[in-house]
């Protein structure tokens, strides 16, 4: 009975005893609520994937038994008259727990982000230097932030210490722009993917292949065989063709025959060069026209695309095309114009002049 009748900081044994029970009651309460949610989410995931459940599985997969301990603490003490700054320090280990709690859960929701993301877009090993430094600097958001949260909770004042930040992250930020620029320009490449690598592009007069999405630079492996790199401003500053993206190229010719053909060959042309592309396969004809009357020829234009982006599908149906017109143009005896000249010789006899007369 002296025991219960004991008190210890305004409260008697019976008190702690019941603080002690919700304690453990909360603590417990939280655990096996957490063993049960993992058990429902396994079997739901079991029929059908989720990813929101897979999200609340791997949260509910950091070990939660601290947590526990301390949240149910907080609710026994509850019940507790306790000395003002006991209970100021119980507040504010709380709020401290609390929020790295936060940071660990925020820091899962990063990794599942971005693990999905590489999943799902198919993010090239190339690509991943852009998605590790913007997780990196997600994570460093977040643990600022919570740091700065936690110091105000325990009486720290962090206005100075946030405006020291302010100045020192401006400081770093005009030093380091450039590095600043590309890295963000990284992050547009990553989530716009205007191109990827193993694309094929032509940015100003410079042309080749993607073979690496870096955080500064990325890097083309040119037909010629060297290694072009662009930094990631300048390269998204610039008019970039991807030719990988193509689904059909467009392709337009032209030639000439001589002005001595005759109005009939003329005539015919169009239907001629008709006919022979639209033989093609993997080809559209578009239009073939009697253009223009050049300075030495009648030049026609031919339009038409090539169903495939495939450069050699295109050099094969473009050959295969001009030699089936030279042909054609050989058996019809049409001539193809070249550039000459023609020089018109006016050539008139001589007139006699009569000799004066002292001559005779």
């Amino acid at each position: 009975m002296a025991i219960v009748a004991a008190t210890f900081w305004n409260n008697d044994a019976a008190d702690w005893i019941i603080a002690a029970g919700i304690a453990a009651g909360v603590a417990v309460g939280i655990l096996v609520g957490r063993i049960v949610a993992r058990m429902i989410i396994a079997r739901i995931m079991s029929r059908r994937e989720s990813g929101v459940l897979a999200f609340v599985r791997e949260l509910l997969g950091k070990n939660t038994n601290i947590f526990a301990l301390l949240v149910g603490i907080f609710f026994g003490s509850l019940v507790l008259d306790l000395p003002g700054e006991v209970d100021d320090v119980i507040r504010a280990t709380m709020a401290v727990v609390l929020l790295v709690w936060i940071g660990v859960w925020g820091n899962v929701a990063i990794s599942f982000w971005t693990r999905r993301r590489q999943q799902k877009e198919g993010v090239a090993r190339q690509e991943l230097g852009a998605l590790m430094a913007l997780r990196f600097i997600a994570r460093l958001a977040l643990w600022t932030m919570l740091a700065l949260v936690a110091l105000q909770n325990v009486g720290v004042e962090v206005t100075a210490l946030v405006a020291g930040l302010g100045i020192s992250g401006i400081a770093i930020a005009l030093a380091a722009q450039s590095i600043l620029a590309d890295l963000f320009a990284s992050f547009a490449i990553l989530f716009d993917k205007p191109f990827v690598v193993g694309d094929f592009i032509i940015v100003d007069e410079y042309l080749g292949s993607v073979e690496h999405v870096g955080i500064k630079t990325t890097r083309l492996q040119s037909l010629s065989g060297e290694q072009i790199v662009f930094s990631n401003s300048d390269l998204l500053g610039s008019r970039i063709r991807n030719y990988k993206l193509m689904r059909e190229r467009r392709i337009v010719f032209a030639f000439g025959v001589v002005y001595e053909t005759s109005y009939e060959k003329l005539e015919a042309v169009p239907g001629m060069v008709r006919e022979i592309v639209e033989a093609r396969d993997n080809v559209r004809l578009d239009r073939v026209h009697f253009k223009e009357y050049g300075d030495f020829s009648l030049n026609f234009e031919v339009v038409y695309y090539v169903l495939s982006p495939d450069y050699t599908v295109y050099m094969d149906a473009q050959q295969a095309i001009n030699l089936a017109i030279f042909r054609r143009f050989e058996e019809e005896g049409i001539i193809f114009a070249y550039p000459t000249q023609t020089l018109y010789v006016n050539r008139q006899e001589p007139q006699s002049t009569p000799l004066p007369a002292e001559a005779r």
